[in-house]
């Protein structure tokens, strides 16, 4: 019944070592010979999903930047794109600038800040990318950008979603990724609307999906899958609107989806 299964990464896909299990890898290999479309749902950069696409040898479309970018593991074809509105950038760079927050920003597929700080140089060795300066605000805010991303403490970003949603709220999608990560993309920039157009590229039918998540920016990804799953290790919120809630990212939480649903479904 289910052909694509779209997983996200940190805390889902990946345990705590941010490894994947050789269990898991064998029920999304077994998925894949039964003829499913296995692929990676994530916040991160293109650059650094195709690292874990091809230690899994996946050769299909990545949804990276939240859904802001569908782009293909092998030759790199855009199948979906959309940038944050330029208006919004701008007010969000004189925000961050205003409030001593710590911005980030992608162009090109590279990350770039202001200045190198902890934090920055903390989020480029999780994701394993490399970043580059750019201390000209003008020259940084006027790049087209997949995705801005704020790094604080929980507290203030919980303050920061509420004061960005009032002011350009209408115009972007805001969302948290992990509780100290706040996340900026164009309205129609997320995991759903991602799936959507991956499904519609391959001639499947939603009700014929799988979204799997575990954080707030993966709700889209979950309400819009034909089946839409939780992690056991999810926030509260995601598993009210998952159809399933699964074990958790320590236990093969995506395995145990693939065998319960896919497997044992053809068998």
């Amino acid at each position: 019944m289910y052909k694509l299964i779209a997983v996200d990464l940190d805390d889902t896909l990946l345990n705590d070592q941010l490894d994947i299990t050789e269990g898991t890898r064998s029920a999304i290999y077994a998925a894949m010979e039964r003829g499913a479309v296995f692929t990676i749902a994530t916040g991160r950069m293109f650059a650094s999903a195709r690292k874990i696409a091809a230690k899994l040898g996946l050769e299909v479309p990545l949804i990276t930047y939240q859904g802001a970018l569908v782009k293909h593991a092998s030759d790199g074809t855009v199948i979906y794109e959309r940038n944050v509105p330029p208006e919004v950038v701008r007010y969000v760079f004189e925000y961050a600038a205003k409030n001593g927050l710590h911005l980030q920003a992608y162009h090109n597929d590279t990350l770039l800040a202001k200045e190198e700080n902890e934090r920055l140089k903390g989020y480029a060795k999780l994701n394993n990318i490399a970043y580059e300066i750019e201390p000209d605000f003008d020259r940084l805010a006027e790049k087209t950008a997949p995705k801005l991303l704020m790094i604080d403490e929980p507290e203030v970003l919980d303050r920061v979603l509420v004061e960005l949603k009032a002011a350009v709220g209408d115009k972007a999608h805001i969302t948290k990724s992990k509780p100290h990560f706040l996340e900026i993309m164009h309205p129609e920039g997320t995991k759903g609307h991602a799936l959507t157009r991956l499904a519609e590229h391959y001639g499947i039918k939603q009700e014929e999906t799988i979204g799997i998540g575990d954080s707030w920016n993966d709700h889209e990804l979950v309400e819009q899958a034909g089946l839409g799953v939780a992690m056991e290790n999810a926030v509260d919120s995601l598993k009210q609107v998952a159809d399933y809630v699964t074990r958790s990212n320590n236990d093969e939480g995506v395995r145990h989806v693939i065998e319960k649903f896919v497997l044992e479904d053809q068998n």
